[in-house]
């Protein structure tokens, strides 16, 4: 069995992505690690290289300043690391900058791939996520952000990253995604978390990180300033509905980040913004364990 990983990522100290982390977290089990990186300022290039192993393949890019609709640039960087993995790899890893998997789990994921390297009825391995919020004590099981992603496929051509790199689709036109929806993927649950870390980061990077990708979304300039007059002290982590405190461990990579912590957050549970739909939701979901009526990019087989 051969596994290529790829990732993408653009200053990264700047923006406090574990992106480092990120990439020692999955180096045991891949046999290439393609990184893409956009042109920046801030040395992540060069911590990359520093890694000094042998699996991992640095792609120069040049962001497009002027794809500001839809997150779009995302999904271009995340289907370049596509187009340098090896072609014979039999899947395909997409970990994105500010995710991280827990060594612990590197068998289970190893043992799902080779049980289903032949499996013609799945596209694709499906995993759930853990959303660290506020800080490294908290995270976010809501619905506003996705319970299970993709983040696993078989190396098919036709397989391309769909809309904002948010997961993938398969395309009659894969080199020419534009006015096509694509299909959804047949994929298998695994139960192997993804430990998300992109809302826990010190408040001021997090600001600039929230600025920066808003930029990628919108190109309403008057929009940008606003975000940037209304945090400018630092993100102020209001948006939550609800969080849960997290009682389990963090990757071994993340213990030092982790302890480096040097900004407080307090989750006060009766500040939460949640409108009567989703209090409804949620006093559902606290009912039946279940998340009813919520957005799949895919199709759960098996």
């Amino acid at each position: 069995m051969i596994v290529s990983a790829f990732t993408y990522v653009r200053n990264g100290f700047t923006y406090a992505y574990p992106f480092i982390e990120s990439i020692k977290s999955l180096l045991p089990i891949v046999d290439e690690y393609i990184v893409v990186i956009g042109a920046g300022n801030d040395g992540t290039r060069e911590a990359v290289v520093a890694l000094n192993d042998p699996k991992v393949t640095i792609v120069d890019t040049v962001w497009d300043e002027q794809l500001r609709v839809g997150g779009k640039v995302f999904a271009q960087q995340a289907n370049i690391g596509m187009d340098h993995c090896r072609k014979d790899a039999d899947w395909l890893f997409h970990l994105q900058a500010d995710e991280v998997v827990h060594e612990k789990d590197l068998p289970l994921l190893q043992k799902a791939m080779q049980d289903h390297i032949s499996n013609n009825n799945i596209d694709g391995l499906l995993l759930p996520f853990i959303h660290f919020y506020g800080d490294y004590d908290h995270y976010c099981p809501s619905r506003r952000f996705h319970k299970y992603e993709i983040r696993i496929v078989k190396n098919n051509a036709a397989i391309r990253s769909y809309k904002d790199s948010m997961g993938f689709r398969m395309y009659q036109n894969p080199q020419n995604q534009d006015g096509e929806k694509g299909t959804k993927l047949r994929v298998l649950k695994v139960p192997v978390p993804i430990y998300h870390y992109s809302w826990a980061r010190p408040p001021k990077k997090m600001t600039a990180k929230r600025i920066e990708f808003h930029k990628k979304y919108t190109d309403s300039d008057a929009f940008i300033a606003d975000v940037q007059q209304k945090e400018a002290e630092g993100y102020s982590y209001r948006e939550y509905d609800y969080l849960k405190r997290f009682t389990g461990t963090h990757p071994a990579v993340m213990q030092d980040v982790v302890a480096a912590q040097d900004w407080t957050f307090v989750y006060d549970p009766a500040k939460n913004n949640m409108s009567v739909k989703e209090k409804v939701m949620k006093f559902v979901e606290d009912l039946t364990g279940r998340q009813f009526f919520t957005y799949q990019n895919y199709k759960i087989v098996g």
